[in-house]
């Protein structure tokens, strides 16, 4: 069986979907499932048990013969929060709670790690193992994800494979409980709706024009795909990072969401919010040497295929 730990969750139940498309329901979910808001992401999906996040370790180590694969995608995400402890809990203490059953256990494991970990890209953004320790992430959420992808490093003794995924900007369906978080596609479409218009954060750096802050945006059907590529080929135990290895403006986003639904783009700015206001990545740009030397060759979806998807298919179908 497979777990996927975060499954009503925006990518997690994303990958369930897709599990469940190639004939798998052999899976077991994991989640926090007492949020109504996140109900519709997991209600149709196909599984044989679901488990609440806080019995999980413990049923895992009861029944780890059962399970051939961890994907744990679950996480505190909101970069907002500046409270170490609640990121720490979840990203940190219990993330190495599972790889302790995994590597005793030997069940192979993928857990969710971030861009976030870049910081400003002092030190680029390639996911080598050697730079690992001196990221500087601009936020607790940041944070936590470092310091368990340094505690992993650290390890003497691993499960049988392992991946470390660090995600970019995901943007696709399966959102919508994402509040705050949720991708500029889908707060535009939102706007749009209810107003004609979008606002988009004002630059406050010198060097980037009002909406012309970049980030690596990959669509989460290609985020599936790159997952079912790291559990079902032999590649090396390690760090990859999931974006698309091109950078592209917040304006080129919102953009290009007015277009999907066939309308001009009416796009104004307002200033960042002080809380995260220097906590702000201006620029991202995954490098995928190592996912593209690893084997995996499948084109991503252009931002302009992606949010066209999105927003046809999705939000407003």
């Amino acid at each position: 069986m497979i777990v996927v730990t975060g499954a009503a969750g925006f990518i997690a139940s994303f990958l369930v979907e897709a599990l469940n498309s190639s004939g798998k329901d052999n899976i077991i979910l994991v989640d926090d499932f007492s949020r109504p808001d996140k109900e519709n992401n997991h209600k149709s999906l196909k599984y044989q048990s679901k488990i609440e996040r806080s019995d999980f370790v413990h049923w895992f180590s009861e029944h780890y013969a059962s399970i051939d694969f961890v994907f744990h995608l679950g996480a505190r995400t909101d970069t907002t929060e500046m409270n170490y402890a609640i990121h720490e809990e979840l990203n940190v203490q219990y993330s190495q709670d599972i790889w302790t059953v995994c590597t005793t256990r030997k069940v192979p494991l993928i857990y969710a790690s971030s861009a976030a970990t870049y910081g400003m890209g002092e030190h680029g953004y390639e996911d080598n193992h050697d730079v690992v320790a001196k990221l500087k992430p601009l936020n607790p959420y940041g944070d936590s994800k470092n310091n368990f992808d340094k505690w992993v490093l650290n390890q003497n003794t691993t499960p049988p494979f392992w991946a470390g995924v660090k995600f970019f900007n995901v943007y696709g369906p399966n959102e919508n409980h994402k509040g705050r978080m949720a991708s500029v596609v889908y707060h535009t479409y939102h706007q749009i709706e209810k107003t004609g218009g979008m606002k988009l954060f004002r630059s406050h750096n010198a060097a980037y024009k009002d909406g012309e802050q970049l980030r690596d945006f990959i669509y989460v059907k290609d985020v599936v795909s790159i997952l079912h590529f790291l559990s079902d080929c032999e590649v090396t135990s390690g760090l990859y990072n999931v974006g698309t290895g091109k950078a592209r403006s917040f304006y080129d986003l919102a953009s290009l969401t007015f277009k999907a639904l066939g309308l001009e783009p009416k796009i104004s700015f307002i200033d960042t919010p002080v809380d995260i206001r220097d906590k702000y990545q201006y620029f991202t740009k995954a490098s995928m040497t190592k996912l593209e030397k690893a084997g995996y060759k499948k084109a991503f979806h252009s931002l302009e295929e992606g949010v066209c998807d999105y927003v046809q298919n999705y939000l407003n179908a």
